[in-house]
């Protein structure tokens, strides 16, 4: 995932939840500098890494508003990270069948 697609989807994210205009302000200004042609090549990061930095910045420590906002954000995104981590831990503990080989070698041994 590119940084620009990250902030666009943490936007959306953001307008969904009815976020303040100074939220979405915050996160224009923010994509408006990743979209410069030296910011190209930052490394990508999860949504949640995103959340985390823009929840660092100094409008964020400024306006409680802006905070709050990125918080609930914060909470959602790592309810569904822990739900999608349960999700693979039940599929990787689910058990697997035996093969036919085995089987066979099971009839031959009896």
């Amino acid at each position: 995932m590119s940084l620009m697609h990250g902030l666009s989807q943490v936007r959306q994210r953001l307008w969904e939840n009815d976020a303040s205009g100074a939220t979405m302000k915050l996160v224009d200004s923010i994509i408006q500098r990743a979209s410069d042609p030296a910011a190209a090549s930052a490394p990508s990061q999860s949504q949640l890494q995103l959340v985390r930095m823009l929840m660092r910045t100094p409008v964020a420590n400024d306006n409680s508003t802006v905070y709050n906002d990125l918080v609930q954000l914060e909470e959602e995104l790592e309810t569904a990270a822990q739900s999608f981590q349960q999700e693979r831990e039940v599929a990787d503990n689910r058990p697997l069948p035996k093969s036919k080989k085995y089987y066979k070698e099971h009839r031959q041994r009896s």
